[in-house]
């Protein structure tokens, strides 16, 4: 290393974006290159990038190195706090997935399923304050989005896992429509008669629907498999569902949430999270 150069260690689970996933490397200080640019060239997005210090002290991402230096990349932390705004999100085409069992939680999850754009999701992000999750690094670099977070696994279950470990967002299972993100109300079986088969109207007989797409709801064969999902993300967050559900139903029908049942298969009109 000449006196130019400047080594950089990066925290465990970021070599997953680095060359041959080695923690240290080094970098050339060309006295106009920011911290965050050289950690960014190196190919990790300043999203996961929770601090640095600089032999020893901390230093923002905007310090200009000059060469010789010691360089700490700490990983975001856990519960990452996001300022300024109600938690909210938007996810990528290929996080379509994931952004169905956000709302099967409750959460405001965002999601087109035809792929605007980089530029546009970026733009949105900023314009709706929403944390913007993302496999892509490309997107993540981009300056424009508010938030950020980048989605490490392929699997749906890991993601949701992942991203309920890393922002812990209040759960309000079954209060959104999981095809469309509006908020569901109560319905009675005459309001969803024109909706739903005539086995299903026979055998239940308490309903929610989505005002804005239409998609009609409730408590029906997959609803264990959803249960499920929702229990295990209760635990992840550390969250009891029957509290928070005793006080939207004080609260009265206004709360949003819907009498019981949950999004179902085909039936109700909507892909239920796999």
């Amino acid at each position: 290393m000449n006196g130019n150069d400047l080594v950089l260690t990066f925290a465990p689970g970021l070599e997953t974006f680095l060359p041959q996933g080695r923690p240290t490397l080094t970098a050339h200080a060309d006295g106009v290159s920011t911290l965050g640019h050289l950690v960014e060239s190196l190919g990790v997005p300043l999203t996961e990038v929770g601090g640095l210090s600089r032999d020893g002290a901390a230093v923002p991402v905007s310090a200009i190195p000059e060469g010789g230096e010691h360089i700490a990349v700490a990983p975001v932390d856990r519960p990452q706090r996001v300022p300024g705004a109600p938690l909210r999100f938007l996810l990528d085409v290929h996080l379509g997935t994931l952004a169905r069992r956000l709302r099967l939680l409750g959460v405001d999850a965002a999601y087109q399923q035809e792929d605007p754009g980089d530029q546009a999701l970026a733009t949105r992000s900023a314009d709706e304050r929403r944390v913007l999750l993302s496999h892509d690094r490309g997107l993540l670099r981009r300056r424009e989005p508010w938030a950020g977070a980048y989605v490490y696994s392929h699997r749906p279950e890991e993601q949701l896992a992942d991203v309920l470990g890393r922002f812990r967002p209040h759960l309000r299972p079954w209060t959104r429509c999981t095809a469309c993100n509006g908020i569901l109300r109560p319905a009675r079986g005459e309001d969803v008669a024109d909706r739903v088969e005539g086995g299903t109207r026979a055998t239940y007989d308490v309903y929610a629907e989505c005002p804005d797409c239409g998609h009609v709801y409730w408590r029906g064969a997959h609803h264990g498999g959803l249960a499920r999902v929702v229990a295990e993300a209760l635990r992840t967050v550390g969250q009891d569902e029957g509290r928070d559900r005793d006080r939207d139903r004080d609260r009265g029908p206004d709360a949003g949430t819907a009498p019981g049942p949950g999004p179902d298969g085909p039936d109700a009109g909507t892909e239920a999270p796999a």
